[in-house]
């Protein structure tokens, strides 16, 4: 038997063992699981973090990156823009294309990573891990956006986010409830910094092909502008989910610094994001942005030292909807929803 425990400024915090029992919610396990290590502790710190965001006034950008809506995430987007658990998406335009291919009808399907990719390519079977899709349904998703830039005024430079708005608008019309439709009619910016690496950018040639002349303006550096602006204006304090990393998580953070630049200030001020989750799958020491620490991150004052942050290195397919159910058992409501929509004034 242990006689005396001792005291030492490291021995804080007690670890507690997760007890089996029946019935427990996952917002409990999750919980429970927070009082542990490695990185079960860090999925339940995701939800005490997030769950912290959504009690104070803040305003939640979601960096949301890969192929993820393939995988049967996209409706748990939506759920989280409907109830407000996120305020902006920046997204690769794979998430916010392929979840329009399921919505719109078409199916994916449980495939299998080991399998002869050349019959599939003769069968016009698409494979994203063990996921097949049907080519002709990609295509029937790639001509719908293609008909719908055909409606955009080829004068005007569009940021993404005021693109994928209208876009979202058209959808929503035609009853398809994807992500950028659920995210229009709840008033949610969706960003795509690099919009053309996907079937937009195919929907763009498609376009192209048939009339030569065809046009429209995305302006990247729109995006940006308006994205800082949206740090700048929405909230007092600023919150950051990343889905994976990439170009969307880079996106968000810069906005810091962006933020800096608007003042007219001799000493420039920082403006780090307060609160901070990442779930990713990459590793820090091969140097990438997707695995970069929070901690490299307050070197460039993306993050706040004294801030809510916490890392979670783990498939998003398994953490994403494990802590989204777990939030959605925890909080009923939002405390402040910030309003975004003077982003789209005199658009529409």
């Amino acid at each position: 038997m242990i006689r005396e425990k001792r005291q030492t400024p490291f021995f804080k915090k007690k670890l507690e063992p997760i007890e089996v029992r029946t019935p427990k919610k996952i917002s409990e396990l999750l919980s429970e699981m927070a009082k542990t290590g490695f990185q079960g502790r860090k999925l339940g710190e995701v939800v005490e973090v997030w769950e912290e965001m959504l009690k104070n006034d803040v305003v939640i950008f979601l960096g949301y990156a890969g192929s993820m809506s393939t995988t049967g995430q996209w409706k748990i987007i939506n759920w989280l823009i409907e109830h407000r658990f996120i305020d902006v998406i920046v997204s690769t335009g794979a998430n916010i294309s392929e979840d329009i291919l399921e919505a719109m009808g078409g199916t994916y399907w449980q495939g299998h990573h080991l399998v002869d990719d050349s019959k599939l390519l003769e069968y016009k079977i698409d494979r994203f891990y063990d996921v097949f899709a049907d080519e002709l349904e990609y295509r029937q998703m790639e001509h719908l956006i293609a008909n719908f830039m055909k409606k955009v005024d080829p004068k005007r430079k569009y940021s993404s986010a005021e693109f994928l708005h209208l876009f979202g608008r058209e959808l929503s019309l035609m009853g398809i409830k994807s992500i950028v439709a659920t995210a229009y009619e709840n008033k949610v910016p969706v960003f795509c910094p690099a919009i053309v690496d996907s079937g937009y950018g195919i929907a763009y040639l498609l376009n192209r092909k048939s009339d030569p002349n065809f046009d429209i303006t995305i302006d990247q550096m729109r995006d940006f502008k308006q994205l800082v602006d949206v740090k700048a204006k929405a909230a007092p304090e600023s919150g950051v989910i990343y889905i994976g990393g990439g170009v969307p998580k880079d996106f968000i953070q810069l906005t810091t610094v962006g933020r800096s630049l608007t003042e007219s200030r001799k000493y420039e001020r920082v403006y780090p994001h307060k609160y901070a989750i990442q779930i990713t799958t990459d590793a820090p020491h091969w140097g990438g942005l997707s695995g970069c620490t929070f901690e490299e991150a307050i070197s460039w004052g993306k993050e706040a030292k004294e801030g809510c942050n916490v890392q979670c290195y783990c498939d998003a397919t398994i953490a994403l909807p494990i802590v989204v159910h777990a939030l959605a058992e925890r909080v009923e409501k939002r405390a402040k929803v910030p309003d975004l929509s003077w982003l789209f004034r005199g658009l529409e």
